[in-house]
Formats: C-alpha cells, sequence, structure tokens
C-alpha cells in the first residue's frame, strides 16, 4: 500500500510529510493549529485531537502506515509554523523527549522583526517567567525566571524590517519572541510582544512572522545524525526575502 505524502485532516486540511522513519514522523505543521492534548477539545484547532480523530477513523495516510499512536514529541506556537516531530510509539516518545531535556536537539528558526538590529549576531541568555497579569504569557525576570538561551544572526534586512535566524538551546514558552521583543526588535505579527501589530492581526492583514525551518539530531536507535528541514522560499517571500539562504549549526 503506497502511503501518502501527506496528512489529510478531516476538514480537508493537509499537512506535508517532511521525514518518517520506524520511530518518527515530522510534518511542516501549519499555522493556526493548537498544540494540545487530544483529551482538550475546547477548540476546533486542536492538532494532537485532530491527528488521534484521523487515527480513529482508519484515514488513508494512517491506514496505509498501520498507525496506532501519534504524539507530538514538542511543542510550537498555535501561530508559528514549520518542522514539528511526532512520535509513532511509547517507546519513542520516550527516547526522543530525553534528547530534548538533554539539549541534543539543535532547533533553527526564521523570524522576521521590526527594525534593523546593531549587531550582525548575538546570544541572549534572558530569564523568563509567565506574566501573572495576563494568562499565556512570558515575560523577563531575572530575579525568579527559569534559564533561557537563544542564539540569533542577521541573514538579510530590508528598509525596516530583518530576517533573523534563531537557535534556542532550551524550550521555554515564547522564548523566541521575548528575547527579541527584550533586544527592541519584536516579531511581525505578535500581537503578545509587539503591540504595534495587534490592529493589523485583528484584521487579517498580517499573521506571526516565526517558522521552524530545521532539526539536527543524533538518532537514538541508530549510529547516524538526522537532519530535517522545511521550505522556506515561501515564508521569505511572503516577507520580501530572497530565498535560497543556508543555516549553519553555531552551537557544538
Amino acid at each position: 500500500m503506497a502511503k501518502p505524502k501527506h496528512i489529510e485532516l478531516g476538514d480537508g486540511t493537509l499537512i506535508p510529510i517532511l521525514f518518517e522513519d520506524r520511530a518518527v514522523l515530522a510534518i511542516d505543521k501549519p499555522a493556526g493549529w493548537l498544540l494540545a492534548p487530544d483529551s482538550w477539545d475546547r477548540t476546533g484547532r486542536n492538532l494532537q485531537l485532530a491527528l488521534q480523530s484521523s487515527l480513529a477513523g482508519g484515514d488513508y495516510w494512517a491506514r496505509s502506515r498501520s498507525l496506532k499512536y501519534l504524539r507530538f514529541i514538542h511543542r510550537l506556537d498555535a501561530d508559528t509554523s514549520g518542522v514539528l516531530l511526532l512520535a509513532k510509539s511509547p517507546g519513542a516518545m520516550r527516547s526522543y523527549s530525553e534528547l530534548f531535556e538533554s539539549r541534543r536537539i539543535q532547533k533553527f528558526y526564521l523570524a522576521v522583526v521590526d527594525g534593523i538590529p546593531k549587531q550582525s549576531n548575538w546570544p541572549c541568555r534572558m530569564k523568563l517567567s509567565p506574566k501573572p497579569e495576563t494568562v499565556g504569557q512570558m515575560k523577563v525576570d531575572e530575579r525568579y525566571g527559569k534559564e533561557a538561551e537563544t542564539y540569533f544572526r542577521v541573514l538579510q534586512t530590508s528598509q525596516q524590517t530583518a530576517l533573523v535566524e534563531a537557535q534556542p538551546t532550551t524550550g521555554r514558552t515564547h522564548q523566541i519572541r521575548v528575547h527579541l521583543a527584550a533586544a527592541g526588535h519584536p516579531v511581525l505579527g505578535d500581537p503578545f510582544y509587539n503591540p504595534k501589530e495587534i490592529a493589523k492581526v485583528k484584521a487579517g492583514r498580517v499573521r506571526l512572522a516565526l517558522r521552524a525551518v530545521k532539526v539536527n539530531f543524533p538518532d537514538p536507535f541508530q549510529k547516524r545524525t538526522i537532519q530535517i528541514e522545511a521550505p522556506t522560499d515561501d515564508f521569505m517571500k511572503q516577507f520580501g526575502f530572497f530565498p535560497k539562504l543556508k543555516l549553519v549549526p553555531k552551537i557544538v
């Protein structure tokens, strides 16, 4: 039975499959889908619940793979698109979760930000904690916050914006977005940390300019290194930048 190269959800949403082996399946997560437990049904855009429903319904993409289990290993913000790893079994879930916890997975993002950073590359190690007065938001908190580290590199600039590569080595909620806002260059389309964008986002004129574009990691089951990339051309062109840039790992 031929395996489709995409997942088709019940509402017709097509999600490209970027990589697959016996343990994991990597997809190009579309923006606008929340990663929440399959028991959390307060939104029709719960990706885990939609995947679980598709598996239970015996949809062809799942049936052709004899899939009985599929669960996200790490999180992307609801409005962030790009590379997302899904475990095919509880054993794979445990092994890959350990990779993330031990920081052996390199993650790369592209972000389009307001303004032109003065530095071409810089690290940010500002600690982060939840913002008590606003549910779901984070803030810089050097006294009580948790450790957070992101490396940034400017790839291209326009008159008023810049295309930035972000490489987080920790996985705090909204880490890249808060660190860029703290640097004075918030992400375009971010109503939480870029107040100028609130009206545009509400009017549907702009979406969050943040995309997970690459992961590198040692295969926990075989002696090989896996590299998975998501397409970047459309994302870059949408914000007026040139495609075909190479993302170079800087953390050894």
